[in-house]
């Protein structure tokens, strides 16, 4: 078995284990290969981490994120991937919750009172304040 360490054009990297070289390229050109965040199937091998020598503090002080490229990043991937069901998010969640609506990552707006039924139901969800230059109310965001 070989491990290969792959990216896909959106940029995400994943792991990809295969019998060998040739096994790997087979399912590339059948494109049997996908991302598995965003199911791509236009992904490359990039060189693996393991590989480049250096000390773990020294790649631990080159590879500290600075936190307001990574909210931005986050607050930019809610707003791509999810529907905004506005004040109806509630009502939203619980149809998807039932099965009346088909499953997917919504956010939009709930009232206190509209969280504690969602808990009460088992629906989890996080609240988070986006604030965005087109959104700046605070949302609700579920996946079911």
């Amino acid at each position: 078995m070989i491990a290969y360490d792959l990216k896909c054009t959106n940029g995400h990297s994943f792991e990809g284990w295969f019998e060998d070289e040739d096994t790997y390229n087979q399912q590339l050109g059948q494109g049997l290969i996908s991302c598995p965040v965003c199911d791509d199937i236009r992904v490359c091998r990039i060189p693996s981490t393991f590989a480049i020598k250096g000390s773990c503090t020294e790649l631990a002080r080159d590879d500290k994120p600075d936190p307001q490229v990574m909210a931005k990043a986050i607050v930019n991937f809610i707003h791509k991937n999810f529907d905004n069901v506005g004040t109806d998010f509630a009502k939203e969640a619980l149809k998807i919750h039932y099965g009346v609506s088909e499953p997917r990552n919504i956010r939009g707006i709930s009232t206190p009172n509209e969280e504690a039924v969602l808990k009460k139901e088992g629906i989890d969800f996080l609240k988070l304040a986006l604030s965005e230059t087109q959104d700046t109310t605070p949302s609700s965001d579920t996946e079911n």
